[in-house]
């Protein structure tokens, strides 16, 4: 499929991508750093349009995401490639794969948010890989998405350009952002890319956009979790993105080409100590076991207002306005009367072209 976001350069020897903060500047048949999007006759093809990795339905919570219609289920979905290069990646099969035809499950956009609906999804996401480097096949589905009555989710690096954020985000209703780090050393030597173009992404949706926001930062021993690279990310993100935004801390697993030790459960509680200390009222710790860190407390009175343990709902203190049911203080998200009992569960799931 011919993509958006380029434009010709050099009397039409080369094209630009404008996608991300790469640039990828092209002669014909070259791939950008993303692998999918190609130099074809004159323009950039998104070679990837409607071919995913596979499609499973999740509880919202694993993007994650708490204050986005807590209990409900996505459908999710990525394809091949990334923008970024992370040596620590968690999903490298999908985001390294060099391959299109490990691209095995294929769907057309209305296909896709029929399914989710029939499936009694209350989303679909765009996740596993980068949904920045397959935009249009984002952009296209959350449309259809929305025909249905269906919401719509991006789970990014936020490692987009300036002037493709507002067509990415524009059919978005929440996004999960993986702020990797709070230094420009990290991001160059781990990530290959930029710190401050996801920073101004972060403003960009927090200020000027309608999109749901919540950050998730995975920490890692020894790179990007001391108390003084937390003590940075947490006051900017008080700052910038507001008390109310959720932050997820999570812990590390070693995977992909970096020897680094597991994160300990220390480590996550100290982080949100800190984060807790700049005010901070939405702080979650993924990945670990941990008592009380999925849950949601009431910023007015303090109450636990959402019980949770491995993606099941125990209980739900909120009305049909996200109030706290003791003190009646609003929370920030989208919630309902009712929470969904979707669970720790994972369905794969066949979509027929």
């Amino acid at each position: 499929m011919r993509g958006e976001f380029w434009h010709a350069i050099e009397a039409g020897r080369r094209v630009q991508c404008d996608l991300c903060p790469r640039a990828c500047k092209l002669q014909d048949g070259q791939r950008g750093f993303c692998f999918v999007r190609q130099a074809r006759d004159g323009g950039i093809d998104l070679t990837s349009y409607g071919r995913a990795s596979g499609f499973c339905i999740d509880p919202i919570e694993k993007n994650p995401l708490n204050h986005f219609f807590p209990g409900t289920s996505v459908l999710s979905f990525g394809t091949a490639g990334c923008n970024l290069g992370c040596r620590f990646c968690q999903n490298w099969d999908i985001s390294k794969a060099r391959e299109l035809d490990k691209l095995q499950a294929q769907a057309q956009p209305e296909q896709i948010a029929k399914a989710a609906r029939a499936a009694g999804c209350k989303s679909i996401a765009f996740t596993y890989n980068d949904p920045v480097i397959f935009a249009e096949y984002a952009v296209d589905p959350a449309h259809a998405a929305h025909e249905l009555g269906l919401k719509t989710v991006a789970v990014t690096a936020g490692y987009i350009s300036a002037s493709a954020r507002e067509r990415f985000f524009a059919p978005m209703d929440a996004t999960n952002v993986d702020l990797k780090a709070f230094s420009e050393h990290f991001y160059a030597k781990l990530c290959f890319a930029e710190l401050g173009p996801v920073l101004e992404t972060l403003c960009w949706l927090k200020q000027e956009s309608r999109v749901w926001l919540e950050v998730t930062t995975l920490l890692i021993p020894g790179y990007n979790d001391s108390e003084a690279e937390v003590a940075q990310l947490v006051e900017w993100f008080a700052q910038h993105l507001g008390p109310h935004t959720p932050l997820h801390f999570t812990a590390y697993h070693p995977d992909y080409k970096l020897d680094a030790p597991a994160t300990p459960a220390a480590t996550l509680l100290r982080a949100r100590e800190q984060a807790r200390a700049v005010g901070l009222r939405h702080v979650y710790l993924g990945n670990l076991p941990l008592r009380g860190g999925q849950d949601t407390q009431c910023p007015g009175c303090g109450a636990t207002v959402i019980s949770r343990s491995t993606y099941r709902i125990l209980d739900f203190r909120l009305d049909a306005h996200g109030a706290c049911r003791d003190c009646g203080q609003r929370l920030a998200g989208h919630f309902e009367a009712e929470p969904g009992g979707f669970g720790p569960r994972r369905v794969p799931l066949t979509i027929t072209p």
